[in-house]
This record gives C-alpha cells, sequence and structure tokens, in this order.
C-alpha cells in the first residue's frame, strides 16, 4: 500500500502543496473528493454522520477514522473516550497531530483488547468488508470488540442506481458476485493505489448477514440511496 490517502491527509495538514485526491470504481468514472472534506467540522457533516455522533455513547472505536473528524467531535465535544482506527499510517499520524489521544494504524482484523459500547463505522462503513464472501470474519471481529450491551453504528449505500435500466425498469447488473462489490482506486499527485476491494450493501443484505452473525439490526435513517443502521449483539 502506497498510503496516498494518508499523503494526501498529511500534505493538508502540514499544508505541503496538497492536491484533491481522485477516486474510480470499477463501475463509475474518475471522481474528485477535495481532501478539505475529510477535515469538515460537525456542522459540515451529512445527516447519517450527524445522526450516528449524537447517538455515540461511552466507550468508543472508530474504525476507518482517516483524519480524525468523527473522533475529534466525539473526543473534545461530547467529552468521551475515544480510540481512532485506521489502516493507513499517516492518516493516523495527523489523528494524532490534531490532537486524538489514542489512535492506531491496525487492521481492524487484527486489533484486540478492550470492549467498546459503540462502533462507529462511517463513510460506506461496509466498505472494509470487502465481499460477501469473507463479511462474516469482519462482522464476527466486530462482535468480539463490542461490549454486552453496545451498539455498532454503521452506513451504506445501494448503488443499484447506479446501473443501467431497459424499458421495463428491470435493472442490468452482473451476472457474477453481487453487484456492491467494486474495486476501488485512489489517485494522488500522478500516482495510483493499487486497487482494493469495496463493498457496498443494500440494507436487506447487511440485515441478512449481521442476524447470521448474531446480531439484532435497526434502519435509523434513510437518505436517499444511503442509510445509517445500528446492529447489537442478539
Amino acid at each position: 500500500m502506497k498510503d496516498l490517502m494518508g499523503q494526501a491527509i498529511l500534505d493538508y495538514f502540514h499544508n505541503e502543496n496538497p492536491e484533491d485526491l481522485h477516486t474510480e470504481t470499477s463501475i463509475s468514472e474518475l471522481d474528485e473528493l477535495p481532501v478539505a472534506y475529510l477535515f469538515r467540522d460537525f456542522e459540515m457533516m451529512n445527516i447519517i454522520e450527524k445522526k450516528a455522533l449524537q447517538l455515540s455513547s461511552g466507550k468508543i472505536l472508530d474504525i476507518g477514522a482517516g483524519a480524525g473528524s468523527h473522533s475529534l467531535y466525539l473526543q473534545d465535544e461530547k467529552k468521551l473516550d475515544v480510540t481512532a482506527l485506521d489502516i493507513s499510517p499517516k492518516s493516523v499520524e495527523v489523528c494524532r497531530l490534531r490532537g486524538i489521544k489514542k489512535a492506531f494504524a491496525k487492521n481492524m482484523l487484527e486489533f484486540s483488547g478492550e470492549k467498546y459500547d459503540t462502533i462507529l463505522l462511517l463513510m460506506n462503513g461496509t466498505g472494509i468488508f470487502q465481499s460477501l464472501k469473507v463479511i462474516d470474519i469482519y462482522l464476527q471481529k466486530l462482535h468480539s470488540l463490542l461490549s454486552k450491551n453496545g451498539q455498532i453504528l454503521i452506513d451504506s449505500t445501494d448503488i443499484l442506481y447506479m446501473f443501467d435500466k431497459d424499458e421495463d425498469g428491470g435493472v442490468y447488473i452482473p451476472a457474477e458476485g453481487y453487484y456492491g462489490e467494486l474495486d476501488y482506486i485512489v489517485h494522488y499527485k500522478g500516482q495510483s493505489e493499487d486497487p482494493i476491494k469495496w463493498l457496498y450493501l443494500d440494507f436487506n443484505t447487511l440485515k441478512n448477514a449481521a442476524e447470521n452473525n448474531g446480531f439484532t439490526i435497526e434502519k435509523l435513517i434513510q437518505d436517499d440511496d444511503s442509510y445509517l443502521a445500528k446492529l447489537m449483539k442478539r
């Protein structure tokens, strides 16, 4: 991993000629991602993020913390005990420089120790599950990190709308695999990250997977094609 996302975050924080990121997937063209967006405050967050942060309580684990905006709000404004976790070492460096007291550069599957009352996975939190073939591994890991009466707050988007439709309204989707399993590529300053697997889930598919792994699940918000869900141990 070249850690291009982390490099962009680090460049922006230090004001060292930052440029915007560009991302693409196996079904979408190149799209611009302003690095400044990753440093947004609470007022600039979307309705799903705001709801998740408002519902967060107790000891927090923020998975996929990025530049740390969610963690910072919970730590500084809500005065909660927050651990920020991200696979990007440079992003975690920025989290620490921004004042997050506990931040670790690790894959969540390799992270262990405490139990958490709220586990956050935001900005298409289901993405880190990669594919339906391995989703059980990730959900079982989350189950092990969650306290007895804790909650997982996770968002995703049903990307069925991105596929072509026929005259009768039927949707042309891939014959093999689940349509939300994509390759995701990050570009920054003329370099390209190796493609990673990234998973978008419709709510019913997430519901089935969650219930098969010992969770109850509730949809909290629907915002166009995106939603926020809460998982708890059954």
